[in-house]
């Protein structure tokens, strides 16, 4: 986890509690954790980068990335594989540097494509039972905000957020 450079979150499901929201005239409605936001946040601020790929298309996904920092939004993707190939030339990286947490069988090859892949709680047994690293939480309620902490842990970072944050060494 310390080559990690790059991680690959999917939406529905991970960053969400996987429900859909629809009021009457049609509008779609999803809920995001403040704490995941927190995470993705400082690893952005701490160097890493975090991409969203994700099958369906929704304003409320590109707003929240921006709110959060994250540049790269890729929405509307029914090859997921084709299209982390291309991040792959573009970025000039190496599987062995991008991690991925997803939570159902679309995202199955991506997992088995890359280094280091986690899932939440609620994730699909399929996709469970090949992650390296299964969250205590589930979507959308701290998972990515647990998976990210791990992998700042591991490259020495994590503990760098929580001093600057307890105005250690400041």
């Amino acid at each position: 986890m310390k080559n990690i450079k790059l991680v690959l979150l999917d939406v529905d499901g991970t960053l969400t509690d996987g429900k859909i929201y629809l009021n009457n005239n049609g509008m779609e409605t999803k809920a995001f954790n403040i704490k995941d936001g927190m995470a993705i946040a400082q690893a952005i601020k701490y160097g890493m980068e975090i991409v969203i790929i994700t099958g369906r298309t929704s304003k409320i996904v590109e707003i929240r990335s921006t709110e959060l920092g994250i540049k790269e939004v890729y929405q509307g993707i029914k090859n997921k594989e084709e299209k982390v190939n291309e991040i792959l030339k573009k970025k000039n990286i190496k599987l062995n540097e991008i991690a991925y947490v997803g939570d159902d069988i679309n995202d199955l090859k991506i997992m088995k494509m890359v280094s280091f892949s986690a899932c939440p709680n609620d994730a699909a047994k399929q996709v469970k039972t090949i992650s390296n690293f299964i969250s205590e939480y589930k979507g959308g309620e701290g998972a990515v905000r647990e998976i990210l902490e791990l992998i700042l842990e591991k490259k020495g970072v994590w503990k760098q957020v929580i001093e600057k944050y307890k105005g250690v060494n400041q």
